[in-house]
């Protein structure tokens, strides 16, 4: 059977074509990405932090509990001229019953298609558009080899550069972190590597890297969790009389938000 198409009939799936197009373009169009991160003058966002930290020369692990709060202050230019936000940081005790104490500082450059985040030098790009599961992009593309060279002896770092950003899902409509529920969220998993995870053989090295964001439309990341550690068996003594002590090199960062204006 031959199929004739008239004028009216060509007319008719040209239309169906354009409002398909149209649609699909404005699903994937619908959220800027800035909506994710809003950079306006006098925003801050309050988070309680609990901070893994390795003590006693790595035999002793320990959970510091704090608040930080962070500010947006005012536009500057980054390093490449381009417009940023001023973002100050601001260190309390974990029940925010002391004072604000100055914590450093860092900047915020939106772009029409990302969020980049420079802090101690270290350029990240923390969201790319179109927010949504299936795109993908290398976050720390940036970063210089060994980033956290001076601070830790560690190999998790080695390969920053090459960590695939993704967004897990689409945008989830509700969210519940800490008691908190929280609207229109976007995941992004910034890498999810373990080697001897969790460590069966203390006698034999072990490393977690690990990297997770979650943001809210209109208020910015509630949720952050970090991690970069090793683990060294450490042996000592000659065979057959080996004993091995054990210690860890690194950090890990879990922070939830608690307040927003």
């Amino acid at each position: 059977m031959r199929i004739k198409f008239t004028s009216s009939v060509f007319c008719l799936l040209l239309s169906a074509f354009f409002i398909i197009s149209c649609n699909k373009n404005e699903q994937l169009n619908k959220t800027a990405i800035g909506e994710y991160y809003p950079t306006l003058s006098g925003k801050y966002i309050i988070y309680r932090v609990d901070s893994t930290v390795f003590t006693n020369f790595g035999r002793t692990t320990e959970i510091h509990r704090y608040r930080v709060k962070h500010v947006i202050d005012s536009l500057v230019t980054d390093n490449s001229g381009r417009p940023s936000y001023r973002v100050f940081r601001y260190i309390n005790d974990s029940l925010g019953t002391g004072p604000w104490v100055p914590n450093g500082s860092y900047l915020v450059t939106p772009t029409k298609f990302a969020i980049e985040v420079i802090e101690d030098n270290l350029r990240v790009i923390k969201l790319n558009w179109p927010a949504q599961a299936g795109n993908s992009w290398k976050g720390n593309r940036y970063l210089p080899t060994d980033p956290y060279g001076s601070l830790y002896s560690f190999s998790n770092d080695d390969n920053m550069a090459d960590w695939d950003f993704s967004y897990e899902d689409n945008e989830v409509d509700s969210v519940t972190i800490m008691n908190q529920t929280y609207r229109n969220v976007v995941t992004v998993l910034q890498d999810d590597e373990s080697y001897n995870v969790p460590i069966t053989d203390p006698h034999s090295y072990a490393a977690r890297s690990y990297g997770l964001e979650m943001y809210s439309k209109n208020i910015g990341m509630v949720f952050r969790e970090f991690i970069l550690w090793e683990q060294q068996p450490n042996p000592i003594g000659t065979p057959p009389n080996i004993t091995y002590d054990p210690y860890r090199i690194g950090f890990g960062i879990k922070m939830w938000m608690i307040a927003h204006n």
